[in-house]
């Protein structure tokens, strides 16, 4: 449910109002607004009768939310979220913002060298995963905690935020830590307990979408983190598994209409994992920029053929640059710039 109270009514009316209604085992929260106050409702709101609230004078007017997923909807929060990582703000027609790097950090001086022809080239963020979920036991884990080390030393050294993939709850307080954006895999997208965890921190979350998960089994990941009180959810399309062959998976470009209808939290596309296909990469993120997202994740790598991961994906550093350039150009047709 959503309240909308008149304007400069005094806070400990609202405030009494607050406590009697959860009481009823209901969750209240404020939406900010600059012309009006707004109150959502969270839980079980069945057994409440709206006529209920006409005893308030101050409540101008009272709508049942149909979505299961609250926080996350537009109805509740009808302005876009800006998410802060470090110097960098993405959404709301903010810059886009590029991240950009290896699919797996491979040894320090590797990833130094990514960070800075990456920074050269116009990326704005670093990313490498050292904890890598792979299909076959017997490739290439990554480095883990020493990986952790290089990709904070790499981002220091070129003033690059940095963004890594989370696999366990037990790694959070690394994580906090050491990671400026800490990305939920695909294959952990409906790993509830570690959703809800990374809801208790204050840390930016790339939440990407599952492989075969619906748009509302998406939200309603996100769901669980904004439910435990950490906002700062950025959602990442990076393709869906279809009966399509012919790329590693089908990027879903449309999510990014369908969710700026739905949802207030930004849009990242990945077309690296989308496509699988490194000579299809760069239309797939000059489309994503198109169609309105609000930042790119592209695979980088010095040598792709001796990448230790994906390297089929990774863009050598010249493809790079010009797709870079190539975005800028796109981006400023439709009224946006690329940071």
């Amino acid at each position: 449910m959503i309240l909308t109270i008149k304007k400069d009514t005094d806070k400990k009316r609202i405030l009494e109002f607050k406590e009697n209604i959860e009481k009823k085992g209901v969750k209240t929260f404020d939406i900010e607004g600059t012309e009006l106050t707004v109150i959502g409702l969270v839980g079980d709101v069945s057994s409440i009768d709206i006529d209920d609230f006409k005893a308030y004078d101050f409540i101008i007017d009272v709508k049942r939310i149909s979505t299961p997923f609250k926080k996350v909807s537009r109805s509740f929060h009808p302005s876009d979220t800006i998410v802060k990582v470090k110097n960098i703000f993405i959404g709301n027609n903010q810059p886009i913002v590029i991240m950009a790097g290896p699919c797996a950090i491979e040894s320090k001086d590797n990833i130094i060298d990514i960070a800075l022809n990456i920074k050269n080239a116009g990326a704005s963020m670093l990313r490498g995963g050292a904890y890598k979920p792979r299909t076959s036991p017997y490739s290439f884990q990554g480095l883990k905690t020493e990986g952790i080390n290089y990709l904070k030393q790499a981002g220091e050294m070129y003033d690059l935020p940095i963004v890594s993939e989370i696999m366990s709850a037990d790694r959070i307080d690394e994580f906090v830590e050491h990671i400026d954006l800490i990305q939920v895999g695909a294959r952990n997208m409906q790993n509830f307990e570690l959703l809800k965890e990374l809801g208790k921190i204050n840390k930016p979350i790339l939440l990407k979408r599952g492989l075969s998960n619906t748009i509302e089994e998406w939200l309603m990941s996100a769901e669980y983190i904004l439910s435990e009180g950490n906002p700062n959810v950025i959602l990442c399309e990076r393709g869906i598994r279809t009966f399509e062959r012919a790329t590693r998976n089908t990027l879903d470009l449309s999510v990014v209409p369908i969710l700026r209808k739905l949802t207030h939290l930004p849009i990242v596309i990945d077309p690296s994992h989308a496509t699988g296909h490194s000579d299809l990469v760069e239309s797939m993120a000059l489309a994503a920029i198109t169609v309105g997202c609000d930042g790119l994740i592209i695979e980088v790598h010095d040598c792709p053929e001796k990448a230790l991961s994906d390297g089929g994906q990774c863009l050598r550093y010249k493809a790079f640059s010009s797709m870079v350039t190539k975005a800028k150009q796109i981006a400023t047709v439709i009224g946006r710039s690329v940071k």
